[in-house]
């Protein structure tokens, strides 16, 4: 456990729950990120300024943290490919399960969501599932 970081996560946890907090008291909308980069992209949303500005500031905050505290580089070993993949797989589940975890995990949980339980719960279940076969069955590490 050489990445194990609790002061970092603790941290970084409640400003994600700050963050979540402060969307939902000043714009009365859940911080779930899926939901929120396709609002940014519908022709049909009105309020598309607000979703750029926080999914920038998600940008600007890595950034800044990462100058400051020079995080240790991202490294993949799969290649660029697996990752690209991955990531359109990844965007086309939250859609077609109506959230990710910031919407449901995050915020739907805080707001005692049936719905959001059910769906952390399977998803969680389901990456539990992933990591066990692809380590333990499969003999694939990260």
């Amino acid at each position: 456990m050489e990445n194990f970081t609790p002061y970092s996560a603790f941290f970084g946890g409640g400003l994600i729950g700050l963050s979540a907090a402060l969307l939902m008291f000043f714009n009365g909308r859940i911080a779930g990120i899926s939901g929120m980069i396709a609002g940014a992209f519908s022709s049909t949303d009105n309020d598309r300024h607000w979703r750029w500005y926080f999914l920038g500031g998600l940008i600007v905050a890595a950034a800044l943290f990462n100058h400051f505290f020079q995080a240790a580089p991202a490294t993949y070993s799969r290649g660029t490919l697996v990752l690209v993949v991955s990531g359109i797989l990844v965007g086309y589940g939250t859609r077609l399960g109506n959230g990710c975890t910031s919407g449901h995990a995050v915020c739907g949980l805080a707001r005692l969501s049936w719905r959001s339980a059910a769906a952390t719960v399977t998803f969680m279940s389901v990456a539990i599932l992933t990591v066990y076969v692809m380590r333990h069955l499969l003999g694939m590490s990260s």
